[in-house]
């Protein structure tokens, strides 16, 4: 069985990876796109042999053979597009942030529940097949107690006049929202560990856009350990490493280039067991590494096969909406602690 999608928003994340992901998931079949600018549609349609392009997303939603849609506009216009897409009875595949604040966000997946109709989150990092490992490794308890985390996710986004992602207005943040979402929810993600308390500090530092270009968070998790989150708009692509740090009682795991937007990086895994135990010398010759091997695939295949398998199996997607109302929760209580200079708890 084949799930019918249309897209709303032919332009960025859409084009540069989903729609290229959309057509190597076998139980997906690209019906209709739509994009305000008719040529990004039409461009869009041809490229990816959708049968129908529009301008006007309820022309899209109109379509009784769309049995859902994937909404990769910018995040102003999330809110009025989910709304309209969960009263046609379309299941919403909807980009990260959700909408402009947690409560917003909360509110459309109450709204979709209302209709009966399923929400997925594009936080599409969880889908590599080397975080999927980490998790399992720390599920089986192989790294022991999780004492510390970190993780970073940079680029280089100067100053674009009109840019959506620069203006608070149209994106809800900067680095943090943009970026930063990514590495707080792969952390809790691949960890099974749920931040209790946050302080963060955030700021433009090098460009003259008005939300942050950087900034840093410090998460307590709820089982006492300190995890670390780092997100830039102002380092160059060529000198981003993007780490992936975590490190338990018994073992670690240390990774570059697996947080971006294609499937790849290189991770060592050190697993100790009982050779942790007191050493005066400190000698730190790890014999028993080894780095991590599989065949890698692609992020966005995996996530809209995933929620094409929900709606088919009638089970529960993935990513929630939930899972996404509580990583921006965090990134809010940053936002809060930057502002107040104080811890703020996450309830």
């Amino acid at each position: 069985m084949k799930i019918k999608w249309g897209v709303i928003g032919c332009g960025g994340i859409a084009d540069r990876r989903t729609l290229p992901g959309m057509m190597l998931a076998d139980n997906v079949e690209l019906v209709a796109v739509m994009d305000a600018n008719m040529d990004f549609a039409l461009k869009a349609k041809e490229k990816y042999g959708a049968k129908y392009a529009f301008d006007k997303a309820e022309d899209l939603l109109a379509l009784d053979e769309i049995d859902a849609v994937y909404i990769a506009s910018p995040v102003a216009f999330h809110t009025e597009q989910t709304v309209m897409a969960a009263k046609a009875k379309k299941h919403i595949l909807l980009e990260k942030p959700m909408t402009l604040t947690s409560e917003k966000s909360k509110e459309l997946a109450d709204v979709c529940a209302e209709n009966g109709v399923k929400i997925g989150v594009g936080l599409m990092m969880r889908f590599h097949t080397y975080h999927q490992m980490m998790k399992k490794l720390i599920e089986d308890g192989k790294l022991g107690e999780i004492v510390s985390m970190r993780a970073q996710l940079t680029c280089w986004y100067p100053d674009m006049p009109g840019n959506w992602r620069q203006a608070k207005a149209t994106s809800g943040g900067g680095s943090l929202m943009d970026m930063g979402i990514h590495c707080v929810d792969l952390l809790q993600y691949i960890s099974g560990l749920k931040a209790k308390e946050v302080a963060s500090f955030s700021g433009t530092q090098i460009f003259d856009y008005e939300v942050e270009d950087g900034g840093s968070i410090i998460m307590r998790m709820e089982n006492g350990a300190t995890a670390y989150v780092d997100a830039n708009f102002n380092i160059p692509d060529d000198a981003a490493v993007c780490k992936l740090e975590i490190y338990g009682t018994e073992g670690s795991i240390f990774a570059e280039g697996t947080i971006g937007q294609v499937e790849g990086g290189n991770v060592r895994v050190t697993i100790c067991g009982d050779q942790g135990a007191y050493n005066a010398a400190q000698e730190r010759q790890a014999t028993n590494s080894y780095i991590m091997e599989a065949e890698l695939g692609n992020m966005y295949t995996k996530e809209v096969a995933g929620f094409s398998d929900a709606i088919i199996n009638d089970t529960v997607p993935p990513v929630t909406a939930l899972d996404a109302v509580n990583v921006q929760q965090i990134i809010e209580a940053a936002y809060e602690s930057n502002e107040t200079k104080k811890f703020v708890e996450i309830k």
